[in-house]
């Protein structure tokens, strides 16, 4: 059935107002400055994805002859770039305009971006220094007048257009030289600059580059010389093959390689490039109408002020919070003894995620621990849990690790690890035909007296330190036997995969996770029929299924209440008379991003809660493997219960969702206490250690 705008929300329009509540975060005076320019670099790399990936797949419609209405929500999808492409331009002009201030306000605070032309004497003195000794040897300049075929421009790589108007010529046609150069990944691209009494200086690289140019082209006779910003995003799409004589990882290795020349789908450029140049470069790349064309601002690959430096200036960055212990989960003891008699759960980064690595390090140890199986979805770029597995191989253990090598943009290291691991002793599985798997589970099996007993933990997030650090997420230790002979047969699935098991505990996708929630909702929907309390607390990243959001409209026509947290996408229109009155959905983008999936149905006075790895979206239900686990410990139950009030309460950062699609903050009523559900969880977990 197609679907139509009255009922839904296209995927890709409600991704982009997601990025427009980052962007928010930038203008948002009440983030720190240096936080705010670091917002902006998120916008702009969650852009570059956008266009990688979602982008990039509408085109493929479109160059397929196809309309894409029965996948598109109802549009057309030539009707969705022109639309894509005129909510990005509007984006990125709002994005320029916030950078503009954010700038201004630098400089009150004597923290000074300098352009090539504001660099005095003594500045220019270092920068050529830092140039000859650091920049000119990394630099590739392409001469593009002679060339017969366009070089092969890298995905997301900046390059200065650089235009040379020769001397003794009129300035126009072969006069000009028109030449590349890529702005080299392997420095940094803020250069800090001597400071100057209580002023501090920082130049783009581009721009010192710029500075420099004449040095670049000593070999020809110019007049002037110009540089402005291009960079192109490619398909990243994986395009995998059907060759049997070739491992999965030649596969992937070979398909991550072919996204180095996969088609272009955006090509963005310095408003402000001379128009001849901007002529010469589209004639030469072929630049086509379904290309998304985005005329941009002096500086592009924005997403590297992520990492714009601190400068010293901890009064303009948010304030680090130092990560709590769990209450009588101890680091000091034995965490499987201290497990063996309850659950506990841990809520990163509000928590130390050291409990993980811990967790690990100790069945590695553990002369009684026979097993270990673990999935990996993204580790950190020197994981600790990557040696963790390794050492448990040197003390004996079987360690087993299903890795998913098909990972988005984090294929490359995952094959990197893959290999490390294998090359350690590490057994490797590479999951299911046609699925993905995300889930998030790890299980190890300890010989005692009264036989094997199991351990695990399961999370709604990546087994990641690095993530851990700014991404929220659940994850739950246990040593319940029920619940973890359900995981082992999870990892019996990886193997065995033409059986299909039954569970008793775990809701795992794709056979079960789609059903059994709508299962659950139903119960709520015969509840409401018969007069009782019926409710649906639902915490995620995004909801798309289109067959989980008509449920949901069931349920709220039938008068279950419905609360939704999801911080990305949302096809789901609330509030509408006749359709969704009984829900309510916001959307919290704050400090750290808010990653994990909760979901608590009322039941009758007895709330079913569970933890998840997968998002109500058709690829987590139907096209991956991914595990719920329920939570049966009743601290722990009124634990998640809380963490959910306290986000839904919040008043500060959150945004409401409506048909308006305007990323609107909740208002206060008045006298209302502003509440910051970021600040108040950790506050939370701050008063559970003192009771």
């Amino acid at each position: 059935m197609v679907k139509t705008k009255n009922e839904y929300i296209n995927r890709e329009i409600s991704w982009l107002h997601f990025n427009a509540r980052v962007l928010q975060e930038s203008k948002d005076h009440r983030v720190p400055l240096i936080d705010r320019l670091r917002f902006l670099g998120i916008f702009s790399n969650n852009l570059d994805e956008f266009f990688k990936v979602r982008y990039a797949t509408v085109k493929r419609i479109v160059d397929a002859g196809k309309t894409g209405k029965s996948v598109l929500g109802g549009e057309r999808a030539k009707d969705l770039l022109e639309e894509i492409t005129k909510i990005v331009i509007n984006q990125q002009t709002r994005s320029l305009e916030i950078f503009k201030q954010i700038d201004r306000e630098l400089r009150e605070e004597n923290i000074f971006i300098i352009r090539e032309t504001e660099v005095n004497e003594s500045q220019a003195e270092f920068i050529r220094d830092y140039f000859f000794k650091k920049v000119n040897q990394e630099l590739m300049t392409i001469i593009l007048n002679d060339l017969t075929e366009f070089p092969l421009l890298k995905d997301t790589a900046a390059y200065l257009a650089v235009k040379v108007v020769m001397k003794n010529g009129s300035g126009k046609g072969k006069h000009n030289r028109y030449a590349l150069i890529e702005i080299p990944k392997g420095i940094d691209r803020f250069v800090v600059l001597p400071k100057e009494g209580d002023k501090n200086y920082v130049i783009i690289l581009d721009d010192l580059i710029r500075f420099c140019l004449d040095s670049v082209f000593t070999m020809f006779e110019f007049e002037s010389i110009s540089a402005h910003m291009i960079k192109i995003t490619r398909d990243a799409e994986l395009d995998i093959d059907n060759d049997l004589s070739k491992s999965f990882i030649e596969k992937i290795s070979t398909s991550v390689e072919h996204r180095k020349i996969s088609d272009p789908v955006r090509f963005v450029y310095d408003k402000s490039i001379d128009k001849d140049t901007l002529q010469f470069l589209k004639e030469k790349m072929d630049i086509m109408d379904t290309d998304s064309v985005i005329p941009g601002g002096r500086y592009h690959n924005r997403r590297d002020y992520m990492g714009f430096p601190s400068l010293g200036r901890q009064d303009l960055m948010y304030d680090r919070i130092e990560p709590l212990p769990v209450k009588g989960l101890s680091m000091k003891g034995s965490l499987l003894d201290m497990i063996a008699h309850k659950n506990y759960m841990i809520y990163a980064p509000y928590h130390t995620f050291s409990y993980v690595t811990k967790f690990l390090r100790e069945a590695a140890l553990d002369p009684q621990v026979r097993s270990i199986k673990i999935t990996i979805y993204r580790l950190a770029s020197d994981s600790q849990i990557a040696n963790a597995l390794v050492n448990a191989v040197k003390n004996g253990k079987q360690v087993t690790v299903q890795i998913e090598l098909q990972a988005r943009f984090d294929e490359q290291n995952n094959i990197e690890y893959a290999n490390f691991l294998q090359d350690e002793g590490v057994k490797l599985i590479f999951g299911v035909p046609g699925l993905k798997v995300h889930s998030k589970i790890c299980l190890i099996e300890r010989e005692e007296a009264e036989g094997i007993k199991r351990y695990g933990f399961i999370s709604t997030g990546n087994f990641n330190e690095s993530t851990a650090k700014i991404y929220t997420d659940y994850t739950l230790f246990t040593a319940h036997q029920g619940i973890l002979k359900d995981m082992n047969k999870v990892f019996g699935f990886f193997e065995t995969n033409y059986k299909i098991n039954k569970y008793k505990h775990l809701i795992v996708s794709p056979h079960y996770t789609k059903s059994s929630f709508m299962k659950m909702i139903d119960k709520e929907i015969a509840f409401a029929k018969a007069g009782k309390e019926a409710y649906i607390k639902i915490k995620m990243n995004s909801l798309t299924s289109y067959k989980m959001v008509d449920k949901l409209y069931e349920a709220s026509r039938a008068g279950v209440k419905i609360q939704m947290i999801v911080r990305g996408i949302c096809c789901l229109i609330p509030g509408v008379e006749g359709m969704s009155e009984n829900i309510e959905a916001i959307s919290v983008v704050d400090k750290f991003l808010e990653h994990p999936r909760l979901f608590i149905f009322g039941n009758d006075g007895d709330p079913k809660i569970y933890i998840s790895s997968a998002d109500w979206m058709t690829r987590n239900l139907d096209f991956r493997v991914e595990v719920g686990c329920p939570i049966y410990d009743p601290d722990i139950r009124q634990e998640l219960l809380d963490t959910f009030e306290i986000s839904w309460e919040d008043n500060s950062k959150a945004r409401v969702f409506s048909a308006k699609q305007d990323n609107a903050y909740r208002k206060r009523a008045k006298g209302e206490v502003e509440l910051r559900s970021q600040v108040e969880m950790y506050n939370y977990y701050k008063k559970k250690l003192e009771t």
